[in-house]
């Protein structure tokens, strides 16, 4: 193991899709699905029947091991001992220990009577109810995950942090502007509420517009079909690699994720750095779209994408680049390409993209047949699932922060936050087809076809160990969407001998889109040479040397090293392109 450093334009013709649509549903099935449609409005899509069930284990295991029930009892008396023991010495104003903080409570506000009480009781319910819904050790329990996530969603609801009569610092800001801030506050919460029906974007996404302070490097639309825009972006040096970039984001997001102000534009650093890159630009699908399935995302998205590059840069193979689920199908591709006897890339690399979905993380709890069905039901009438749905369950896995706090900050405190590019971003959603999201979740999630060798495109069955070209894997330490030790499960499924995983600071999309210069950012990275040689995740961890900084130049050097040594003339988009990036699909 070795340690490196590192005319205008034509509206697309709608291709037929690779599917016969999905035969019409008895009238019993119809009936049923349509009662799965009511139930997920009123439960926000989530299926009860999974929570039900969970909760229903959980007591039945607690209800069998008397033992646990005496140190849940125990406990109880305990806690409740200690809140009412410091309800009657807080009046005169005992401060809470350090470790509150975390709760939310760390201002000084808090030490004072009643709401160091309050902080204080809340501190110990929430501390009893993760003692009782604590998993056995080395437990991976389906229904556990699910008991443990509700409970978290019930207190993070019921924390007094969240509540203008028991949060202290609400009252005080209350009294000092004389109760404008609630003013204020309702004046937020309608104008969201209006947006939400009128289906308006986020307040303060306006200072972020696509083309204009975000999206903003230059490039053409070279190619369009049913599924995809084409761009490739014009060169900003003299001369440049010989060997092209595709990048494959993924198709729940738009792509400018990574092309955001040209500070953190990740795009912008490569052609800067002499790279040529070519982007694919998802469309955001409407219901004439909800029978496009994997298939078709395989073919009319990855494969149309390097067919166009090839056809503009020939005899030249192409370093494919994949994030999130776009780095799924960019590995399903090459699994499909290497069984060709073509061999069209130079190097695969993926960002934060899994290829073994048997340890998906905290998602799992929205993963399982009764959520499916419930989800297909809710699709079968607008045949797309929406953003919003999307943008909820994420939310939902980090509740405290990304509703309760922004929700208080808003409609209490009468503050509007100040957005940044990437929470701009965030706001600006896409929608996903019927066939194709349950195909995903059913297959790789559910399934886990791809990692069990039983993945196929068009009838053809897939391996990954054919995938043998240089790879470079990216991880993310605080991943909730795409857990780090997950993505590495890469390297026991290819059988590349030039393989290297680096893991980053930061989450699924910060730590990716980290900048050429970060203060903050740091990253582990190692690379093997043998195709057969893996290590544990820990053992990866403990053995890789840390460098401190954005993973970006490493990637980029690490590019360089398995591209051409002399480069070639800096190839300009052709003056035929339909059009300026960042093109049409992303404004959809």
């Amino acid at each position: 193991m070795t340690v490196h450093a590192r005319k205008k334009p034509v509206a697309p013709q709608r291709a037929p899709v690779s599917k016969t649509p999905t035969s019409q549903p008895s009238a019993k099935a119809d009936i049923q699905r349509q009662l799965r449609a009511h139930l997920a409005a009123l439960t926000g899509g989530l299926a009860p029947d999974d929570y039900l069930k969970a909760w229903w284990e959980w007591y039945l295991g607690v209800a069998a091991q008397p033992p646990k029930q005496a140190a849940l009892a125990q406990s109880a008396y305990e806690k409740a001992l200690d809140s009412w023991q410091f309800a009657a010495r807080a009046s005169s104003g005992s401060p809470l220990s350090p470790e509150r903080e975390n709760l939310g409570f760390g201002d000084t506000a808090w030490n004072a009577w009643p709401f160091n009480a309050f902080a204080r009781t809340y501190s110990n319910w929430a501390s009893w109810w993760q003692q009782a819904l604590q998993a056995p050790p080395g437990s991976a329990d389906a229904d556990q995950a699910r008991v443990n996530f509700a409970g978290r969603l019930l207190l993070d609801a019921a924390s007094p942090a969240n509540f203008l009569h028991t949060n202290p610092e609400l009252l005080k800001k209350t009294a000092a502007e004389s109760g404008q801030n609630l003013i204020r506050g309702l004046k937020n919460w309608l104008e969201d509420a209006q947006r939400t029906v009128n289906g308006g974007r986020p307040a303060g996404t306006g200072e972020f517009e696509v083309g204009k302070q975000v999206a903003v490097t230059p490039g053409k639309v070279v190619l369009r079909n049913r599924l995809i825009e084409l761009l490739q972006y014009t060169p900003q040096t003299k001369n440049v690699y010989a060997e092209p970039i595709l990048i494959t984001p993924a198709w729940i997001m738009k792509y400018y994720i990574l092309d955001l102000s040209p500070r953190n534009s990740l795009v912008r650093y490569l052609v800067e750095k002499g790279h040529t890159v070519f982007m694919i630009s998802w469309k955001n699908p409407d219901k004439l779209d909800r029978d496009l399935g994997m298939d078709d995302y395989v073919k009319l998205g990855f494969l149309d994408a390097l067919a166009e590059v090839r056809r503009r840069i020939p005899k030249r193979k192409v370093h494919a680049v994949g994030y999130c689920i776009g780095g799924t199908l960019l590995a399903i591709a090459a699994a499909q390409l290497a069984r060709g006897r073509d061999k069209p890339l130079a190097s695969v690399s993926l960002f934060a993209a899994q290829t073994d979905f048997s340890e998906p993380g905290e998602l799992s709890v929205f993963i399982t047949p009764s959520q499916l069905g419930m989800l297909e039901a809710m699709m079968q009438k607008t045949g797309v699932l929406e953003s919003e749905r999307m943008g909820g369950a994420f939310a939902l896995l980090r509740s405290r922060d990304l509703l309760w706090a922004p929700a208080v900050e808003q409609y209490v405190r009468g503050e509007r936050p100040k957005l940044n590019d990437l929470m701009a971003w965030n706001a600006d959603g896409t929608r996903m087809p019927c066939r194709m999201h349950s195909e995903y979740l059913a297959r790789l999630y559910l399934k886990n076809e791809l990692a069990n060798g039983e993945f196929s495109v068009s009838g053809q069955p897939l391996d990954l160990k054919d995938v043998q070209v240089p790879m470079f894997v990216v991880g993310t330490e605080t991943d909730h969407v795409a857990p780090w030790r997950s993505v590495y499960k890469a390297r026991a499924l290819t059988r590349s001998s030039d393989y290297t995983f680096l893991l980053t600071s930061g989450g699924h999309n910060a730590g990716i889109v980290s900048g050429p210069v970060h203060p903050k950012r740091r990253h582990r990275m190692l690379t093997w040479s043998n195709p057969t040689e893996t290590v544990s995740a820990d053992a990866w961890f403990a053995t890789a040397p840390l460098f401190e900084g954005s993973w970006w130049p490493a990637w980029q050097q690490w590019l360089t090293a398995h591209s051409a040594a002399k480069q070639v003339a800096a190839r300009i988009p052709g003056a035929k392109s339909l059009g300026d990036a960042p093109g049409r699909y992303v404004r959809e």
